[in-house]
C-alpha cells in the first residue's frame, strides 16, 4: 500500500520528486569533491585528511554549498537542456560557496588550508556540474539506440537559429515520436556539415529527392522570419513530396529564443495566397477609437469578433458587442474579459438589427459614436431558398442600424460589404447592394460619416471554403468543388478587419472601399493544395468532385462596378470607388415596396421588385439541387 502512495505522489509530482532527487545527489556529491580535495591537498595522507572531516565542518559545509546552489537557480533548470548557461551558473556557484565558507566560517572549522578552496571549488565544478551534463549525454545516447527508428521521419528546412532550436526540441522530446532524418539549407556553405548531428544535406531544389530517398513523412519549414510570398515558394515544392508540412511561427512569436514544441502547426493556406499580407498603420488611423463609444453590430461573427479584438486595444470608452446569436456573443465577451478584465468598458446586447424599435432604444440609451455593422446573412445557396430573410435581415437591418445612427449623432458608420454587391447574381449579393446604396445615400446628407467596405472571401470564416475543405479531407474525401474553373478573391480574417478600421478612418461619407487582394485563386487548386498539405495525392488518395454551380453562384466574383471607376487613397493597396449619384426619394419609395412584399411573404414579386432596385441584379437560372459544397 505504502509503495502504491508513493508510486501515485511521484506521478503526480514530477517536478519536485526530481527537485529532491537532484539536491541529495548534490548534497553527497558536494561532500565526496570536499573528501577529494582534502585528500589532494594531504597528498593522499588519510590521516591528515580525517582530522577536518568532522560533523560540524560536514553540516557547515553542506549546508552553504546548498544554499548557494539553490540561489544561483541549480535546483530549477532542467537537466535535460543543460548548457552552457547551467554551466557558468555551477561554476559561480562553486566559487561563491567557497568565498564564503573562507570569509565567513573558516575560523568554525578549524581552519581549513587555503589549498582545500581552490582544489574543492574545481571539484564542485566537476562532480554537480559534470553530473548535470552526463545526464543529458545518457539521455542523447539513449534517445540514439531507441528511437532511430521513430515512426515519423521529418525534414527540417532551414539551418538558421530556428531550424537549430527545433531539431533540438524534436531530439528533446522523443515521446512526439519524430526523428530529424537532415536539414535543408540554400546557403552551399553549410552544405555537408552537421547540426546537433544531423546533416545538412543540400538546397530546396533537392527537397525532393531528398525527401524520396529518406522516406521523409513530414517536411517542417523552420524558417519564420521569410515573407508570405517566399515562404509560398517554399511551400509549392514541398507540397510536390506527398510529405505532411508544418512550419513554425513568425520570429516575433518566439519568446526568449526558445521554440515550444506546441507552436509548429501545420501550414496554412494563406501561406499560397501568392502575396504578403496588407500592412495598414492602424495606431495612426484608429484614433477615432480612442476614448468614443463603439457598437459592432454582428459581433460575435467571424468579422465581428475579429473587429472587438482590434479596436479593443485603442481604448473605447465602453464597446457594445450587439448579436442575435447569444453564444457568439458570449465566446467574444468571455474572450476580452479575460484578457482586459476591468481595463475594458463592456457591454453584450442580445438584440436582432431587424427590431427597429429595439435598434432604436439601444441607440438612445449608448448613444454610439462610431458603428461597424457586420450583421448580415451571406450564405449564398441557403438565401437563395429563403430569399426573404436575405431581404429582412440585410437591408432592412441595415436600414435600422444605419436610420438610428443618422439620428443619435454617430460620427461613424461603416458597413460590412462583400464583392458579391458587384453585379450580382444572386439575392445576398442583391441585398448587400441595396445596403450599400442606403449607405450612399445617407452619407450624402447626414452628418454621420456613412461608409461601406467591400471585399472578398474571407480565409477561415464561418461557412467558409477552407474550414469544409479541411473537413471533407479529414473525413477521407472526396473533396468537393462546383466547377473546375471557378475563381475567388481571399484575405485574411485580419486583413478584412484592418481595412474595416482604417476605411472608418478615410470616410468622408458615401464612399466604397475596395481592397487590392492580389490575384484571383482557383477554387479547385486551394483543394488540390490543401490535399497535398495534408500528405495526399490528388486523385490517388483522394479525389476532387465537381458538383456543377448552386443558384446564384458566378464562376468569378467582382470588386467595382464599370460606372464606378477607382481612385487611389494614401494606401496603396486600398482604392476607393467614386461615389454615386442616387435619387434618395426614389429609393426611399422602393424600399417601401420592398418591405411591403417581405412583411406579406410574397416572394413571387420580389425578383422583380430587386431587379428594379438594383439594375445590374441578373439572376442566373440554375435548377440542380443544391449540394452541400463549397
Amino acid at each position: 500500500m505504502a509503495v502504491e502512495s508513493a508510486s501515485v505522489f511521484i506521478r503526480k509530482n514530477p517536478v519536485s520528486v526530481r527537485k529532491t532527487i537532484l539536491f541529495f545527489m548534490d548534497v553527497l556529491l558536494i561532500n565526496i569533491s570536499a573528501a577529494a580535495a582534502l585528500f589532494i591537498r594531504f597528498d593522499f595522507d588519510i590521516s591528515s585528511t580525517y582530522t577536518y572531516i568532522t560533523p560540524t565542518n560536514v553540516i557547515i559545509y553542506t549546508a552553504v554549498v546548498t544554499a548557494t546552489f539553490y540561489l544561483f537557480s541549480a535546483y530549477k533548470s532542467l537537466w535535460r537542456y543543460a548548457s552552457i548557461e547551467e554551466m557558468i551558473a555551477m561554476v559561480a556557484a562553486s566559487i561563491t560557496a567557497m568565498l564564503v565558507i573562507y570569509l565567513a566560517f573558516d575560523r568554525y572549522m578549524q581552519h581549513l588550508p587555503n589549498g582545500f578552496y581552490v582544489i574543492n571549488a574545481l571539484g564542485l565544478m566537476f562532480f554537480s556540474g559534470g553530473a548535470r551534463f552526463a545526464y543529458r549525454a545518457v539521455r542523447r545516447i539513449k534517445n540514439k539506440i531507441f528511437f532511430r527508428h521513430a515512426k515519423t521521419r521529418v525534414l527540417i528546412v532551414g539551418a538558421g537559429k530556428a531550424g537549430f532550436l527545433v531539431t533540438r526540441e524534436l531530439f528533446m522530446n522523443p515521446e512526439m515520436d519524430k526523428l530529424a532524418v537532415g536539414i535543408i539549407d540554400d546557403d552551399t556553405e553549410k552544405h555537408g556539415r552537421k547540426m546537433l548531428g544531423v546533416p545538412v544535406l543540400g538546397g530546396r531544389d533537392d527537397i525532393a529527392e531528398i525527401a524520396k530517398r529518406l522516406q521523409v513523412d513530414e517536411i517542417l519549414i523552420a524558417m519564420p522570419s521569410i515573407s508570405r510570398q517566399e515562404r509560398g515558394k517554399l511551400i509549392d515544392i514541398c507540397k510536390e513530396t506527398r510529405c505532411r508540412l508544418k512550419t513554425l511561427p513568425g520570429v516575433y512569436e518566439l519568446i526568449g529564443g526558445k521554440v515550444d514544441i506546441k507552436q509548429i502547426k501545420d501550414v496554412e493556406i494563406e501561406d499560397l495566397l501568392g502575396r504578403d499580407q496588407v500592412k495598414v498603420d492602424i495606431e495612426k488611423m484608429a484614433g477615432y477609437l480612442m476614448g468614443k463609444t463603439v457598437l459592432v453590430t454582428g459581433g460575435g461573427g467571424s468579422i465581428g469578433s475579429e473587429l472587438c479584438r482590434q479596436i479593443t486595444p485603442f481604448g473605447p470608452s465602453k464597446l457594445i458587442i450587439l448579436d442575435v446569436y447569444e453564444n457568439n456573443a458570449y465566446e467574444i465577451q468571455q474572450e476580452l474579459l479575460r484578457q482586459y478584465g476591468s481595463c475594458l468598458n463592456l457591454e453584450t446586447i442580445i438584440a436582432s438589427v431587424r427590431d427597429e424599435k429595439r435598434i432604436r432604444s439601444i441607440f438612445e440609451e449608448y448613444r454610439p459614436d462610431v458603428v461597424f455593422h457586420a450583421a448580415a446573412h451571406k450564405h449564398v445557396p441557403l438565401m437563395e431558398k429563403s430569399p426573404l430573410e436575405a431581404v429582412k435581415n440585410n437591408i432592412f437591418g441595415t436600414l435600422n442600424v444605419a436610420r438610428a445612427a443618422d439620428e443619435y449623432g454617430a460620427q461613424k458608420f461603416v458597413l460590412i460589404s462583400t464583392d458579391k454587391a458587384v453585379n450580382p447574381t444572386n439575392i445576398m449579393g442583391a441585398s448587400k447592394r441595396v445596403c450599400e446604396m442606403i449607405v450612399q445615400s445617407l452619407g450624402r446628407r447626414s452628418a454621420t460619416e456613412f461608409v461601406g467596405v467591400r471585399f472578398g472571401n474571407v480565409l477561415g470564416s464561418n461557412g467558409s471554403v477552407i474550414p469544409l475543405f479541411k473537413k471533407q479531407i479529414a473525413e477521407g474525401g472526396p473533396v468537393t468543388v462546383t466547377h473546375p474553373d471557378i475563381i475567388r478573391y481571399f484575405m485574411t480574417i485580419p486583413e478584412a478587419v484592418q481595412l474595416v478600421i482604417q476605411a472608418g478612418a478615410m470616410a468622408k461619407g458615401g464612399e466604397i472601399f475596395v481592397l487590392d487582394m492580389g490575384e484571383p485563386v482557383r477554387i479547385a487548386d486551394l483543394a488540390r493544395d490543401l490535399i497535398k498539405l495534408s500528405g495526399f495525392e490528388p486523385g490517388v488518395d483522394m479525389d476532387i468532385e465537381y458538383t456543377g454551380l448552386r443558384p446564384g453562384e458566378k464562376l468569378y466574383e467582382e470588386l467595382l462596378m464599370a460606372e464606378e471607376g477607382l481612385m487611389d487613397t494614401s494606401h496603396e493597396k486600398i482604392f476607393v470607388g467614386r461615389p454615386l449619384e442616387l435619387d434618395m426619394e426614389k429609393l426611399t419609395k422602393e424600399l417601401d415596396v420592398l418591405r411591403s412584399i417581405s412583411e406579406k411573404e410574397e416572394t413571387a414579386v420580389l425578383e422583380f421588385i430587386m431587379k428594379k432596385l438594383v439594375p445590374t441584379y441578373r439572376k442566373e437560372k440554375n435548377d440542380k439541387e443544391e449540394k452541400q459544397v463549397i
